[in-house]
């Protein structure tokens, strides 16, 4: 039997490694001038770290089998998709928006008011990013 935390651990380190090997071909630089390979670098060096601590602490607890919620899964790559179409076809706010009320419906409940506050959180960070980042979104 696959233990269900072994697995999670081997999937984060994979994925951290992918990326991070990717970081590399990219030039590093340093903390005081950040190449573009930095930022990668370190966030797939956190969830390599992650995944490597999930790996230890699976040796020291009982095996739980693994489950797939297909149901969810799909769900969750709808919201995707209808995101990236809202967002090229309209704006980003409406694919956020669409994004977090079909991801929502995967939850075990719905609720109107988390759904209004994820958005306006994730619409906020999207103008941050946009106004004090200088990232090419077209938000509004």
């Amino acid at each position: 039997m696959a233990n269900q935390n072994t697995v999670r651990g081997v999937v984060l380190s994979a994925i951290a490694l992918c990326f991070g090997v990717t970081a590399l071909r990219y030039p590093i630089g340093s903390f005081a001038h950040a190449g573009a390979g930095l930022f990668p670098l370190l966030v797939s060096s956190l969830l390599l770290l992650l995944g490597l601590v999930t790996l230890v602490k699976a040796r020291f607890e009982p095996a739980k089998p693994i489950h797939f919620a297909w149901r969810n899964i799909g769900i969750i790559l709808l919201g995707l998709v209808a995101f990236v179409a809202a967002a090229k076809v309209a704006s980003i706010v409406l694919g956020i928006v669409l994004l977090v009320l079909v991801s929502s419906l995967a939850a075990t409940s719905f609720s109107w008011k988390r759904v209004l506050a994820i958005s306006v959180a994730l619409i906020a960070v999207a103008l941050a990013f946009q106004k004090l980042l200088g990232l090419n979104l077209q938000v509004i």
